[in-house]
C-alpha cells in the first residue's frame, strides 16, 4: 500500500530517504528552504568513509581534556559562554565514551558503516554521477614519529576486526603515493576503500534530480510550520500547504528545534566547521589530513578546500573562524598553497547525538512521524545506508540492519 510522505529535510540523509521512498512507490514530496544539497551536505570534505568505523568519541584522558580547555592545538575549538548550556549533553557524551559503554556503540555504528560504499554505488550509478567520484581513498599524514606509530598500531588492529584495505607510509611512501606534499612528515595511513567526491553538494543534488525523474516532487518550504492535522501532517511552503500521513524529519541540526515543539527532549547537540577554497599548484590527488593540527586538505572542483575540526558552540552564534586562520599556516608546510577564492569562509554544523549513534525510526509518541537525523560527522558517508534502513521500517519490511540501536524510543521517558 503505497502511502503519501512529506520529507523535510534536503540535506544528503533526507534526499536519499526522499529517493529510498519514492523508489518504493510513495507519493513524495521534499521540502526545505534551500535547493537540495546546499546546507550542511555542501561543506564536509567529500568522502564515503568506509573506514570510519569508529564514531568520535569524548576524549577520556586527562591530558587531551586539558588540552582542549587550555585551546592548545587546533583541532577543538569552543565558545565558553556555550558551555552552559552544552554542559549536561556533553556530560553525558563523555560517559557514553567510557570503554564499556563505547565497545557496543562501535559495533552499531560499523553495522551501517559497513554498507556505505555499496548504496552508494547504486545511487551513483543510476544519478550519472561517476564522474565526481574517485576510488583511491585518502590519507591521515603525522609529522611526529611517535603520533604516527600509535596510529599505524591502532589502524591495524581495527582494519583486522572490520576488514578495512590500508597501508602504512613512511615519508617517501606518502610522498609518492601524494606527490603534491613538499612538508616533512613522519608517516600517513593510506585507507584505500573510501571514495572521495570532487563536491559533495553537486552529488546530493544530482541524487535530488534522480528522485525527480523518478516523479518525485521538491518544494521550498518552513519546516517549523509542521503540524498534526487529523490523521496526518500539514507544512506550509512556497507553492500552499501540504498534507501528507507521514512526515519525516530530515533536518540534521535543525532537527531538535523542531522535534521540542513536539514535546522531545532528546540529548542532541552539534559540532560546529568551516571551510574555504585555495588555489594549489600543484593539487593534491588524494584528500590529506593533518592529524595533528585538525586540518583536512580535499581536492575539490573550486579549488583545495581546508577543513576544520570541531567548535563546540550555539548553532547560530556568530563565526570565529580562529581554526581556519591557522589551518592556513599548517597547509602551507605541506602543500604550495594559492590564495582563497571565495571571500569569505564556510560555516556549517554537524548534528551529533551523545550516544554518537543516529536517530532512526518511529517517533514514541506521535502517528505517522518519523525521525532521521543525528549522523554526525557521517551523513554524507551513511545517507544512503540509514535511508534504506528507514524505508523498510516505514514499508514493514524485514529490516536489513537491525534497527534497535538507532530506535528513538532508547530516549523516550
Amino acid at each position: 500500500m503505497t502511502k503519501d510522505i512529506v520529507v523535510l529535510g534536503a540535506g544528503m540523509v533526507g534526499v536519499c530517504t526522499a529517493l529510498a521512498l519514492r523508489q518504493r512507490g510513495h507519493a513524495v514530496m521534499l521540502v526545505d528552504r534551500q535547493a537540495p544539497g546546499r546546507e550542511t551536505s555542501y561543506g564536509n570534505a567529500g568522502i564515503i568513509q568506509r573506514e570510519a568505523v569508529q564514531p568520535y568519541a569524548f576524549p577520556r584522558e586527562w591530558q587531551a581534556i586539558l588540552r582542549v580547555a587550555l585551546r592548545q592545538g587546533n583541532d577543538v575549538h569552543y565558545h565558553p559562554g556555550a558551555l552552559a548550556r552544552l554542559a549536561p549533553t556533553l556530560m553525558r557524551y563523555w560517559r557514553e565514551s567510557a570503554p564499556d559503554r563505547y565497545a557496543p556503540i562501535v559495533t552499531a555504528y560499523s553495522a551501517l558503516i559497513r554498507h556505505c560504499l555499496s548504496e552508494h554505488e547504486r545511487l551513483i550509478t543510476l544519478a550519472g554521477a561517476q564522474d565526481l567520484v574517485r576510488k583511491s581513498g585518502w590519507l591521515q599524514a603525522y609529522r611526529t614519529a611517535q603520533a604516527f606509530d600509535r596510529a599505524a598500531h591502532e589502524a591495524s588492529a581495527v582494519a583486522r576486526v572490520h576488514d578495512l584495505d590500508w597501508q602504512a607510509l613512511d615519508q617517501a611512501g606518502a610522498s609518492a603515493t601524494e606527490p603534491a606534499l613538499h612538508g616533512r612528515l613522519a608517516g600517513a595511513i593510506h585507507w584505500r576503500d573510501p571514495w572521495t567526491v570532487a563536491d559533495p553538494g553537486e552529488l546530493v543534488t544530482r541524487y535530488a534530480a534522480l528522485f525527480e525523474r523518478m516523479g518525485g516532487e521538491f518544494r521550498r518550504g518552513d519546516a517549523t510550520t509542521l503540524k498534526p492535522a487529523g490523521a496526518g501532517w500539514t507544512v506550509a511552503t512556497e507553492d500552499g500547504q501540504l498534507s501528507a500521513a507521514h512526515v519525516v524529519i530530515a533536518l540534521g541540526p535543525w532537527a531538535s528545534a523542531l522535534i521540542e515543539t513536539l514535546g522531545y527532549r532528546f540529548p542532541l547537540f552539534v559540532k560546529r566547521g568551516y571551510h574555504r577554497h585555495y588555489a594549489a599548484e600543484p593539487m593534491p590527488r588524494l584528500p590529506v589530513l593533518d592529524v595533528e593540527n585538525g586540518v583536512m586538505l580535499a581536492p575539490m572542483q573550486r579549488g583545495l578546500r581546508l577543513t576544520t575540526g570541531a567548535e563546540f558552540a550555539l548553532r547560530d552564534a556568530p563565526p570565529t573562524p580562529v581554526q581556519l586562520g591557522r589551518a592556513e599556516n599548517y597547509a602551507r608546510e605541506l602543500v604550495r598553497l594559492g590564495p582563497p577564492v571565495e571571500a569569505q569562509p564556510w560555516l556549517g554544523a554537524r548534528p551529533c547525538v551523545a550516544d554518537m549513534k543516529p536517530v532512526i525510526g518511529r517517533a514514541p509518541r506521535h502517528q505517522g512521524l518519523w525521525f532521521h537525523f543525528g549522523h554526525g560527522h557521517q551523513g554524507f558517508t551513511l545517507g544512503p545506508v540509514t535511508a534504506r534502513l528507514l524505508a523498510e521500517l516505514i514499508d514493514g519490511e524485514p529490516p536489513y540492519i537491525d534497527p534497535l540501536p538507532y530506535d528513538p524510543m532508547r530516549f523516550a521517558s
